[in-house]
């Protein structure tokens, strides 16, 4: 049953729908919050009304066409607007316009460079790729990414081409640290503060060893840490 609505009278801009077709009718709500939406269709946790703008269940947002509880009922088995605007928001569609996909997109793929400059190297010099390497890569190997895609999924992929055009590896950086005497409880217990140490020893003399493993795009600042706490005395071996 059909019941028309002015919800939104003064509405004059673009409104981000998620749309679902279901047992022949086409159900609408109206998102508040595109980012926590696709959050949410991804699987983490989201506060739906925090997502949409109103509870409203619509067969026409923009014309104001409200579906009853009834048609809620004998479609989704719920009357619960919130319940039926997850299932909307996770098995429908979301629409975008060009400018919200981009940005997405953009933000997508800033984070995926942060990713790759922190826990990738250069096999050859054991250092992060610069940004701008990375980027370039990324223009080079022709990677294109969906905002409705995965964060983890795009990741994996834009990896796996990435490695075609730019030798990288991601592999732990294993390192074996001893600090004498004199510097040894102090920056122990900085370094065990910050990273996990995966064996550790305190020797007769008052020193300490111990070994860990981390990504690439933390070894400046754990060597700066180390040789800053040590006044440049530890021995640091790769």
């Amino acid at each position: 049953m059909n019941i028309q609505q002015n919800i939104f009278p003064k509405e004059k801009l673009h409104m981000n729908l998620a749309r679902l077709k279901k047992h022949g009718e086409t159900f609408e709500v109206v998102l508040k919050d595109v980012e926590k939406a696709f959050n949410l269709r991804q699987g983490k946790e989201e506060k739906i009304d925090e997502i949409i703008r109103s509870e409203h269940i619509f067969f026409d947002a923009k014309k104001g066409n409200l579906a009853s509880e009834d048609d809620l009922e004998k479609v989704f088995e719920t009357s619960n607007p919130l319940k039926v605007a997850e299932t909307i928001i996770k098995e429908g569609e979301i629409n975008l316009t060009s400018e919200q996909r981009d940005k997405i997109n953009e933000a997508k793929k800033r984070k995926i460079i942060a990713y790759i400059h922190r826990n990738g190297f250069d096999p050859k010099t054991k250092l992060p790729h610069p940004v701008q390497r990375i980027e370039n890569a990324l223009e080079e190997a022709k990677i294109s990414i969906n905002p409705e895609e995965n964060f983890d999924y795009i990741l994996k992929r834009v990896i796996e081409k990435i490695k075609t055009v730019l030798p990288i590896s991601f592999e732990k950086l294993h390192l074996k640290i001893t600090i004498p005497q004199e510097h040894a409880a102090k920056t122990y217990s900085a370094v065990k503060r910050k990273y996990s140490l995966s064996s550790e020893s305190w020797k007769n003399d008052g020193s300490v060893y111990f070994e860990l493993d981390i990504v690439s795009g933390e070894k400046q600042d754990l060597f700066s840490l180390v040789n800053k706490l040590t006044n440049g005395t530890a021995q640091i071996e790769e």
